[in-house]
């Protein structure tokens, strides 16, 4: 569905526009996702991480001629043939197109709010209804101010339904989500700690998610949580409720019995006394709690009970991650589990080509595209040129239906009727120098491609959460001035996370800097694609044309190396090239001090290759409350020698001296940048409570590889330092002390977790391997077991080691495959 450019003005009730007049279908909030400029308007968001209009004149460029903005950046103030509506907000402008596009619709809409499982309830509605409805829903989670509006914009005349998330994270967020979906159907999932910080009780979190049920014509919720029920009727909703109660038998829907099987849940109900069951393939207590909603919107749709209960028996798993591995001969792996359909495909590619570089090209391996509704030369055609207008270099597409289409691709696209098929002509050697999209509906098990282009097929993987790791960026953030950098600390690559990935998600979150240890790990990132200014602590270099050549810049803690960089900087015609001078204020490890700040001044002042850029120093004891005393002597003398220094120069020098622990305690002394090091990975140092919003960023897992049913009296591992005392079961983990497993977690010093249960080592820890007590636990060969992570946090296992979190994430193995993902 397309607007003129003049509805759009009245709507956000601005002049006509005056400028270019193309139609516009596409609403762009993400200049990186631009694909049809010429119908595309351009939202200028501000954020605290970015600002939209820095990248106007870029999509002009590009042929974008439609734009949303505060203002007219200078660069935009020449042109000529553009519209550019100048609003007081730009969100709202933005809420206020979506609102009058749902306005235009009478399709029914399911809203979905909660803390946990609006995902996964939205997508198992899709595919419990897409056979009857043309369905548009979120894609992923786009339930946020910003993402309700993109996602309602997709509605069109053929809509028969629509499934929107709706997430909020403080009060007075959903007034302006409700106005927009206006649902039919509303649904509250779960409502936990999640996103809780901004609400004062958990009563206010779930009154505030109410009030998207205002207006329905039939709720859905747990009747069990007392809450939930009295925010719904305090809400004063004159709707149909279908609370459903597993104690309640005078509730609409009764669950009446759950019965876990290993693979499948029966769930016997009571529907307004009529009974039913379905049995769906999952048993965690989640899974069933989702299901419920979904049955409860099946039965207050009037589907039949037959076909309900054929459908919920095959739901498939959401998959809400995309992940990046390293694959081989150089190629990088992009594996989206989500789902297959034309909703989820054009974020998926954007996520791929935001890791696009100039030494790799693109390729695509696809699917069917399922549940749609449209005829299928219509929808391979809108496919095919979605991958073209992504720059997507080479297509595989798999499946009866795409290979029928094939006519829509380029010549040199290839097809193949089945994964099988697919496997049985290709091989890893196939694929050289590429960034690889894998995308997939569940039953093509395009997880055996992904196996096939993996780098290491080791079983045991580091899982890095990229999402956890922006929560911490803007956690520490929001404790800062909107005036202070944030040095963000990715040596010793990136805490043993990998450090490539996690430079590029902090490039986008507005970093200031990023602090490498040593040369190798800045020219690294130059090469993958990382353009923000890098600050080396640990320059000893022999190659300082390396240095000059990627603008990486160093950081100065002794004459000798200021002299290099002096006479090497001339050497090369550098004129003001940025330094970083390290000050030794009390932890007497680098850096000048005292003494040292005549002379220092007399080098930097009767040169010119180099320039001070900031000064910085390192405190010693920012995490030891018994210390405040020494760390505010360092504070002191810090802020004594950098006025010293800037007195002696005629530009602004910058000052950075706290790291996590001293942005928490000492927030007073933040000056123009911070650096955060192990908080920025969800590693509270402090224990106080003031940490626990973090998230860990990494998390270890491996699998059982065996599992042995021994006798009491059994001797387990090298030494028989292993023995137990009654008959018990035995695990194998393939993860050992090659693998970063300290040898003194063995014999009990580690309690693993495997499907809930907390499991202990016994015997010693091998090279390769490590043995686990798993009589208590429900569990096979196959099954997931988490070393570290949510579970198990990091701090127990270097408490038992006498460490600290720094040492047990660095010490993890580089054969260890490092895989990370977006939630």
């Amino acid at each position: 569905m397309t607007y003129t450019v003049e509805e759009i003005a009245a709507i956000i009730k601005v002049q006509a526009a005056t400028g270019a007049k193309q139609e516009i279908s596409v609403l762009l909030t993400d200049s990186r996702s631009l694909t049809f400029p010429e119908r595309t308007m351009f939202f200028a968001l501000e954020t605290r991480n970015n600002d939209g209009h820095r990248y106007m004149r870029d999509l002009y460029d590009r042929g974008v001629r439609n734009f949303v903005a505060r203002y007219v950046p200078d660069d935009m103030k020449d042109v000529t043939d553009a519209n550019i509506f100048v609003v007081g907000d730009v969100v709202k402008s933005l809420q206020a197109i979506s609102r009058n596009h749902r306005s235009r619709f009478s399709a029914p809409v399911i809203g979905i709010t909660g803390s946990k499982g609006k995902t996964t309830v939205k997508e198992w509605l899709y595919q419990l209804l897409a056979d009857d409805f043309n369905i548009v829903r979120s894609p992923r989670s786009y339930n946020s101010q910003i993402g309700v509006p993109l996602s309602i914009w997709e509605m069109n005349e053929e809509t028969s339904l629509g499934i929107f998330e709706a997430g909020i994270s403080q009060p007075d967020e959903m007034p302006a989500l409700q106005s927009i979906i206006k649902p039919n159907i509303g649904i509250i999932t779960n409502i936990g700690s999640e996103h809780a910080d901004g609400f004062s009780s958990y009563r206010e979190k779930c009154d505030e998610k109410a009030i998207l049920l205002r207006d329905c014509d039939c709720v859905i919720y747990c009747g069990d949580d007392p809450l939930i029920s009295e925010a719904v009727a305090d809400a004063c909703i004159p709707a149909k409720e279908i609370a459903w109660s597993t104690v309640d038998s005078d509730r609409p829907l009764f669950i009446s019995t759950i019965t876990r099987h290993r693979e499948n849940t029966r769930i016997d109900y009571s529907y307004l006394r009529q009974d039913g069951s379905v049995t769906i393939p999952f048993t965690s207590e989640a899974d069933i709690q989702n299901a419920i909603h979904c049955l409860a919107v099946m039965l207050y749709l009037n589907r039949p009970a037959d076909i309900t209960a054929a459908r919920m028996e095959t739901l498939s798993p959401v998959g809400t991650r995309i992940q990046v591995m390293e694959g081989v001969n150089n190629c990088l792996v992009v594996y989206d589990a989500y789902t297959s359909d034309l909703n989820s495909l054009a974020p998926a590619l954007d996520f791929m080509t935001r890791r696009r570089t100039r030494s790799r090209g693109t390729t695509v391996i696809i699917s069917d595209v399922m549940h749609e509704n449209l005829e299928p030369s219509r929808l391979y055609k809108e496919v095919a040129e979605l991958l073209q207008s992504k720059g997507v270099e080479r297509v595989i597409g798999i499946g009866e239906e795409i290979s029928r289409n094939s006519r829509y691709f380029p010549a040199d696209s290839r097809f193949f009727p089945s994964t099988s098929a697919f496997l049985s002509e290709m091989s890893a050697g196939d694929f050289e120098r590429e960034l690889i999209l894998i995308k997939g509906a569940a039953q093509f098990h395009f997880e055996l491609i992904a196996e096939l282009l993996e780098a290491r097929q080791h079983e045991t993987v580091l899982e890095v959460n990229l999402d956890a790791m922006v929560h911490n960026f803007n956690t520490f953030r929001a404790m800062l001035r909107p005036t202070t950098g944030l040095v963000a600390m990715v040596k010793a690559s990136g805490y043993g996370a990998g450090s490539y990935e996690l430079a590029k998600t902090l490039q986008s979150q507005g970093a200031a800097y990023l602090a490498v240890a040593v040369l190798d790990e800045g020219v690294g990132l130059r090469q993958a694609g990382i353009t923000m200014p890098i600050m080396v602590l640990n320059p000893r270099v022999v190659n300082y044309k390396t240095l000059f050549a990627y603008n990486l810049e160093p950081e100065i803690y002794s004459f000798e190396i200021l002299r290099e960089i002096i006479a090497e900087g001339e050497k090369y015609g550098m004129v003001d090239y940025p330094v970083h001078i390290k000050l030794d204020t009390g932890m007497h490890r680098l850096g000048f001090t005292d003494k040292d700040i005549p002379e220092l001044l007399s080098l930097l002042k009767h040169q010119k290759a180099v320039k001070p850029l900031s000064l910085f120093s390192h405190l010693a004891t920012a995490d030891c409350p018994d210390l405040n005393e020494y760390t505010l002597q360092q504070l002191n003398t810090f802020d004594s020698w950098c006025t010293t220094i800037e007195k002696e120069f005629n530009h602004r020098i910058m000052r950075h001296i706290l790291n996590s622990a001293g942005i928490i305690r000492f927030p007073e002394w933040q000056y123009d940048m911070v650096r955060l090091g192990i908080g920025l990975y969800g590693i509270p140092v402090l224990n106080d409570g003031s940490e626990d919003s973090l998230r860990p960023v990494s998390s270890l897992h491996t699998v059982i590889i065996s599992i042995k049913e021994l006798p009491a009296g059994s001797k387990v591992g090298y030494g028989c330092k292993g023995s137990v005392d009654r008959p018990s079961r035995i695990a194998t983990l393939p993860v050992g002390y090659a693998d970063g497993i300290d040898r003194h977690l063995g014999n009990g010093g580690m309690k693993v977790w495997i499907n809930g249960h907390r499991c202990p080592t016994i015997g010693n820890i091998c090279m390769d391997a490590c043995m686990i007590d798993v009589t208590d636990a429900d569990c096979e060969v196959g099954d997931r077991v988490e070393i570290f992570g949510e579970n198990v946090p990091v701090s127990e296992l270097s408490d038992v080691l006498d460490t600290i979190p720094y040492e047990i994430l660095t010490s993890v193995s580089t054969r260890v495959k490092r895989v990370y993902f977006r939630e």
